[in-house]
């Protein structure tokens, strides 16, 4: 059965820093977006393409932690990847502000 998990900053950061595996990081923002500034290790899949690169890259029951520009599109692309058949999808709640909020890392040219 699916949930519908909305992931804290917090929890997420914890993760990194523990150094525990067996999850992805999805950034379904515009790539120039994500260029300029995303959160260390998550890899950029548009929206358009999220559940066809999803399959293709990912094991349906890994844990994905999503987000994109705002709430609203990051509800949208977990509700994508839940329907295609991914039963562990957290979405990030803020974003990419609320992981920078509690100093969470970045990468690109903007970070």
């Amino acid at each position: 059965m699916s949930t519908s998990l909305l992931a804290d900053v917090h929890d997420l950061k914890s993760r990194l820093e523990w150094g525990q595996p067996a999850f992805t990081i999805i950034d379904v923002r515009d790539r120039h977006v994500y260029n300029h500034s995303h959160i260390t290790g998550a890899i950029p899949i548009p929206l358009d393409d999220l559940v066809s690169r999803a399959k293709s890259a990912l094991h349906k029951e890994r844990h994905i932690y999503v987000y994109g520009e705002h709430d609203a599109h990051t509800a949208h692309a977990a509700q994508v990847l839940r329907t295609a058949g991914f039963t562990d999808v957290s979405e990030i709640k803020g974003g990419l502000n609320a992981w920078t909020t509690v100093g969470g890392a970045t990468e690109g040219v903007g970070a």
